[in-house]
């Protein structure tokens, strides 16, 4: 069963992160759309995501994760040692997501705002874009 990330497409470090998730994701569980595409706007909309999420979503099973929650279970299914990130599931949600919402906060700051160009994926990885 395919999984949905969706994610800031203007956002430098979101980029990078959905790059890294593609290396890491040799069965191709995941898709990807940008929350500021037609798709990904209609997702939100589908899904009940808050319109004031603007960083990381994974739609899987039918359910919208957001934050702390969408990372770790998207970490869950990577190749390597990432999965083991899932353990911080444990650590309650607020304290989780606290400093997940300190790091998106200052994510343009630390690591910049796309100005125009966009990476453009392989032939395989076009396919995985919504």
């Amino acid at each position: 069963m395919k999984r949905t990330v969706l994610f800031d497409g203007e956002c430098n470090f979101c980029d990078a992160s959905v790059q890294f998730i593609i290396k890491r994701d040799p069965y191709e569980y995941f898709q990807f759309a940008s929350l500021q595409s037609e798709t990904g706007q209609q997702l939100s909309k589908d899904f009940g995501v808050p319109e004031y999420v603007d960083s990381l979503v994974l739609i899987e099973k039918g359910k919208a994760y957001t934050k702390s929650g969408a990372a770790l279970r998207i970490a869950k299914k990577l190749d390597g040692l990432w999965h083991l990130t899932f353990l911080f599931i444990i650590v309650p949600s607020p304290i989780r997501n606290s400093v997940y919402d300190f790091f998106a906060r200052n994510r343009y700051k630390w690591f910049g705002k796309k100005e125009e160009a966009c990476m453009l994926p392989t032939t395989s990885e076009r396919k995985r874009f919504l």
